[in-house]
């Protein structure tokens, strides 16, 4: 990976080179984006482990958390997941090709199938979410406890301006 470039030294080259811009940026934004690239890396390496892409993490997960038996329509996928319709159908087709969901008779609706959850999938992305997991923890553990709460009351501040 290249040598990035960190948060100080972009913000010293733009009071530098951009003093008008300077003023009017937010160091913490910068540092979230940047946290945000390093999370995304880990995720994308525990990924590529398990031979998953993006959107197949997404349905397993959304499936698992949803609780025994884990099967939703693609309906609720399509909402959790923000796809297109068309690009929700072509995950689901490679995820189930992998043999991690099965599509199975809706008894609500006779025309639709559920997306469900097998057994290999469960396992599957219980694993790897246990291995993020971890790693996660490890890069969190540089704050205290209490810095993790104070940290984590502050997204959650950040978040409901949005």
């Amino acid at each position: 990976m290249q040598q990035q470039e960190t948060v100080d030294s972009i913000l010293y080259s733009t009071k530098t080179h951009w003093p008008e811009a300077y003023k009017t940026i937010t160091p913490a934004i910068l540092r979230l984006i940047r946290t945000h690239y390093h999370i995304d890396v880990v995720l994308n390496n525990v990924q590529q482990k398990y031979q998953l892409q993006g959107a197949e993490f997404g349905i397993l997960t959304t499936l698992r958390r949803s609780g025994a038996p884990y099967c939703l329509s693609p309906t609720a996928l399509y909402h959790s997941l923000l796809f297109s319709s068309g690009g929700l159908t072509k995950v689901l087709n490679r995820v189930e090709k992998a043999g991690l969901i099965t599509r199975v008779d809706n008894p609500d609706d006779k025309r639709s199938k559920l997306v469900k959850l097998t057994p290999k999938g469960k396992v599957l992305i219980e694993k790897l979410v246990v291995e993020l997991h971890q790693k996660e923890q490890q890069k969190m553990a540089i704050l205290t406890l209490d810095e993790q709460q104070q940290l984590e009351g502050l997204l959650k501040k950040l978040l409901k301006s949005w």
